[in-house]
């Protein structure tokens, strides 16, 4: 598949959500510039696209038209000043349909400080999360952008992260922690890093 069918071959939209285990996490490798190098099985199987046409492809082959363009901004400016970053993201399936996962990456540098790789983990992030709180955040970017272009969207979100005296990686943070809190009351309270290392296993 090149670059030029897989465009011409974008997924009919199915508003449904792709059913897949949420125990399980999906896992990337890109280079630099966000090209396909690996996906593992649990990628695969939730995507719905064959090993042979994702290797090669840039990863916004998934990328959902429901997300706003001024996420994948901040994410990409954050991971090229060699910063990790986690961001909530709706992503699209061969078939269409859609999943919600979190991101996490380790980035891979060369021995002159060159970043040379993103390895990914996915998670699914709790249902009431997304309801609730980013579908309500990202229609809003959408609509601005629609309107106003991505610098208007930036500047909604700078202000709304403002109000909330948080930065993006803070306030999902806790939204996702405020959910365990609520469902498991075993849940201790821990630091930003210590939170996410439990959460992706790491």
């Amino acid at each position: 598949m090149n670059l030029h069918n897989q465009t011409a071959n974008k997924p009919v939209l199915v508003d449904k959500e792709v059913t897949w285990d949420k125990s399980k996490v999906i896992m990337s490798k890109t280079d630099a510039r966000g090209i396909i190098e690996y996906a593992n099985e649990v990628f695969v199987d939730v995507c719905g696209y064959e090993d042979y046409e994702l290797m090669g492809q840039p990863h916004n082959i998934i990328r959902h038209p429901d997300m706003p363009k001024v996420i994948f901004k901040v994410l990409w400016e954050k991971l090229q000043s060699g910063q990790n970053f986690h961001a909530i993201v709706k992503n699209l399936a061969k078939s269409g349909r859609y999943y919600w996962v979190i991101t996490d990456f380790e980035i891979s540098k060369n021995e002159e400080g060159v970043i040379e790789n993103y390895f990914a983990r996915r998670r699914a992030v709790p249902q009431e999360v997304i309801t609730n709180h980013i579908e309500p955040l990202y229609k809003k970017l959408l609509q601005i952008e629609a309107a106003s272009g991505i610098q208007y969207s930036e500047k909604y979100l700078n202000g709304f992260l403002e109000e909330k005296n948080k930065t993006y990686v803070q306030y999902i943070m806790e939204l996702i922690y405020n959910h365990e809190k609520k469902n498991d009351k075993s849940t201790k309270v821990e630091e930003e890093k210590g939170f996410f290392s439990r959460f992706f296993g790491r």
